[in-house]
């Protein structure tokens, strides 16, 4: 039988010495690997680690394939709306000041009244005025009298007094004609100077010329005055008349009247203050010197519609009015006019759009924001898919159509409008689809739907 090796035990035997037996009682134990140690501690934890990742990431994961959302594809009306953002505006302001300087004397409304058209506002000092009207009107009563007086006058008294003159004048005329007729007879007999005879002729001729002169006057007298003195006359009564109508416009332009039917916006001047003329479109803060009151008519909205958008915007369009001070509340309005020329600010252009905004209880006051909807029109009976449905494939639009084996293929389609959360689909689908409206991680690349406002 061959030596077989001596165990470990009986080699630590030989070399130790005697004089160590502790020593060699340890040796004699078999040792223990580390490594084996280790993989003891490290098992609890790649159990926990698997636990750990199947609860968070492979069971997320299923259930996310199991609630997989679709939506089916239908027909639809579409309502396309335009929103833009817009002011409250007076359709009329002005800053109302009298014609002339002058002193405030009374003032009949307060900030926040509502007036009427005509209504009177204020009354200024016309005591000058009128004591310039009481000398216009007796300049032109003067003148009246005047005028009648060329016309008729004392007519009957001149008759009476050419008449008169025109009998002494003929009267006369006969005296020198029986003088001529005796003259005559004795220059025939020569009792008498042929000058003589020639004086008495010369006489007679002179008394015939008055009495034909005489007669022309009581012509005149009873045909009235010349056409030409008449026309005078009444000329200065014309001139008269106008001096006193611009009197009496002034003292008219003393009352102020409300311009057009609105609310009385902010007072600038009480009784006793010097007021001067300015114009309608003054600025308020170079108003409060010289005007009385500012007034606003009714108001409307001014919104600013982008360029995109203003081909979808006409007259008599309805609009819905948001105002920011009324959260929940809204107004209704109509598109009244809507600008040519557009408004570039910061390189974006637009088009300014006012609208009408009935207000009964008077809640919208001017320069509050608002939003404003304009109903631009009707897609009708169009089919429609949630715009959250639609991708990009290989820069293709579509949709993915789920299949009876729990799948989905990727459909192309080409897309129209877009309103709000739904997009109408021109072609591609039939409409008995379902789309899906959730995607496995990573197929879903982009959704760009096109179209609409």
């Amino acid at each position: 039988m061959p030596d077989r090796p001596p165990n470990h035990v009986e080699l630590e035997k030989e070399v130790l010495p005697k004089s160590t037996p502790q020593k060699l009682k340890i040796l004699d134990k078999p040792k223990r690997k580390p490594w084996l140690l280790g993989l003891f501690v490290l098992i609890p934890f790649m159990g926990i680690g698997y636990f750990a990742y199947n609860q968070l990431v492979i069971v997320p994961q299923q259930q996310a394939k199991n609630k997989i959302q679709t939506a089916l594809v239908k027909r639809s009306t579409l309502t396309i709306v335009v929103s833009a953002n817009g002011t409250v505006q007076p359709q009329q302001s002005v800053n109302v000041s009298p014609k002339t300087s002058g002193i405030l004397k009374q003032l009949l409304v307060k900030e926040g009244d509502f007036v009427k058209e005509g209504q009177i506002l204020a009354y200024m000092d016309d005591s000058n005025l009128q004591g310039q009207l009481s000398q216009a009107q007796g300049n032109l009563a003067a003148a009246e009298a005047n005028l009648q007086k060329v016309i008729g006058g004392n007519r009957q008294q001149a008759t009476a007094q050419a008449t008169a003159k025109l009998q002494d004048s003929l009267f006369a005329l006969r005296l020198t004609e029986n003088d001529l007729q005796r003259n005559q007879l004795l220059n025939q007999q020569g009792a008498i100077s042929r000058q003589a005879f020639d004086t008495a002729l010369t006489t007679r001729n002179r008394a015939q010329a008055q009495v034909n002169q005489d007669r022309e006057a009581l012509n005149l007298s009873q045909a009235g005055a010349q056409q030409e003195d008449i026309d005078q006359a009444r000329a200065q009564v014309a001139a008269a008349q106008g001096a006193v109508q611009i009197i009496q416009s002034n003292i008219n332009d003393m009352v102020l009247r409300a311009p057009f039917s609105g609310t009385i916006g902010r007072k600038f001047a009480d009784p006793g203050a010097f007021v001067t003329p300015t114009t309608s479109g003054s600025s308020v803060t170079s108003a409060t010197s010289s005007s009385i009151l500012s007034l606003a008519s009714t108001n409307q909205i001014v919104a600013q519609v982008s360029e995109a958008n203003i081909s979808q915007i006409r007259l008599g369009l309805e609009a819905t009015i948001l105002a920011d001070a009324y959260p929940g509340k809204t107004f209704t309005g109509q598109v009244t006019q809507i600008a040519t020329q557009s408004d570039v600010v910061q390189n974006v252009t637009s088009f300014e759009v006012k609208t009408s905004v009935p207000d009964p209880k008077n809640l919208l006051r001017s320069g509050m924001n608002v939003n404003v909807e304009f109903k631009a029109g009707e897609l009708k009976n169009v089919l429609v898919v949630p715009t959250g449905a639609i991708v990009a494939q290989n820069n293709v639009q579509g949709v993915f159509v789920a299949d009876d084996k729990g799948g989905s293929v990727f459909v192309p389609i080409t897309a129209g409008t877009t309103v709000n959360d739904k997009t109408e689909v021109k072609s591609g689908l039939k409409g008995n689809e379902q789309v899906l409206l959730s995607f496995p991680t990573g197929t879903r690349k982009v959704s760009a739907p096109r179209g609409g406002p």
